[in-house]
């Protein structure tokens, strides 16, 4: 009988990097509320915005490990890199601003940390679940 390959078969070290990122978003989601004065006054927002980002990645990142587990990763992959690629680009022009003396930096930053992990697991909510096991028993 066929199997369809899952995501314990030859791709444990890409589940484990999958899973990885959304504790290190859970984990920075922490950080951001637990430091939200602070860090709102380094980046020049206000504290609500840096509290609403790290609720934001709190919850995105437990729902994204949860996720994960159960997608393929030939969809996951796609939707982490775009994520990534996303904040490094925004990042850059968040940090070209702040150095031209604006101060919309931080709020594209921040705002980036508020809607990208809430769009992420959405997406991968609306993925297809891994098949695994045997097909057509």
């Amino acid at each position: 009988m066929a199997r369809v390959r899952g995501a314990g078969e030859g791709s444990r070290g890409l589940l484990a990097g999958a899973v990885a990122d959304g504790v290190f978003k859970a984990l920075l989601g922490a950080a951001f509320l637990v430091g939200a004065g602070e860090l709102g006054e380094w980046l020049g927002v206000s504290t609500a915005l840096v509290l609403a980002a790290g609720a934001a990645l709190l919850i995105g990142g437990v729902i994204e490990v949860g996720q994960v587990r159960r997608r393929p990763m030939g969809t996951v992959l796609p939707l982490m890199v775009a994520y990534d690629v996303g904040w490094a680009l925004l990042t850059a022009v968040a940090l070209f601003v702040a150095r031209q003396g604006g101060d919309l930096g931080g709020e594209l930053w921040i705002g980036y940390q508020i809607v990208a992990p809430l769009v992420l697991v959405a997406l991968l909510a609306r993925a297809e679940p891994e098949v695994s096991g045997r097909v057509g028993s």
